[in-house]
C-alpha cells in the first residue's frame, strides 16, 4: 500500500502569510446595523433621531454602532449646541469611499438575488 505524501502547504501559505483584506474589510463594516447606518449615511448627514428612524435601530444599538464606526473612522459627529443640542452624524472621507462598495454590491444584488420588501 502506498503511502500518499502531504500536499504542498504553498497555495495554502499564502493565507497564512497575514489576513485576507475582504475578511479585514468585512469584519469592520459588515454587520447589519453597521451596513445599513453607513449606508444611510451615503445621502448626507443626518441626526440622531432621523438615522433612528430610517435604520429601524433601537437608540442603544444605534448609539453603539455610531461609536463604532466613529472609533474606526468612518463616521464624524458633529454638535450644535442648540437648544436643545443637535446632534449630527456624516461620513468621513474613509466612509464616502465605500460608496463604490454598496453601488456594486447593489448592482450584483439586483442581477442575482430575488428582490426584497424591505
Amino acid at each position: 500500500m502506498a503511502v500518499e505524501e502531504p500536499r504542498s502547504t504553498e497555495s495554502a501559505g499564502s493565507l497564512d502569510a497575514g489576513p485576507c483584506p475582504v475578511v479585514d474589510a468585512l469584519e469592520q463594516v459588515g454587520s447589519k446595523w453597521r451596513l445599513v447606518v453607513l449606508h444611510d449615511l451615503l445621502d448626507g448627514e443626518k441626526r440622531f433621531n432621523e438615522l433612528k428612524r430610517s435604520t429601524d435601530a433601537s437608540a442603544r444599538t444605534l448609539s453603539r454602532v455610531l461609536d463604532d464606526l466613529r472609533e474606526m473612522e468612518f463616521v464624524e459627529k458633529r454638535m450644535e449646541p442648540d437648544a436643545p443640542v443637535a446632534t449630527y452624524y456624516s461620513l468621513t472621507p474613509k466612509g464616502e469611499s465605500l460608496s463604490v462598495v454598496f453601488r456594486e454590491v447593489e448592482s450584483w444584488a439586483g442581477e442575482w438575488l430575488d428582490t426584497c420588501d424591505a
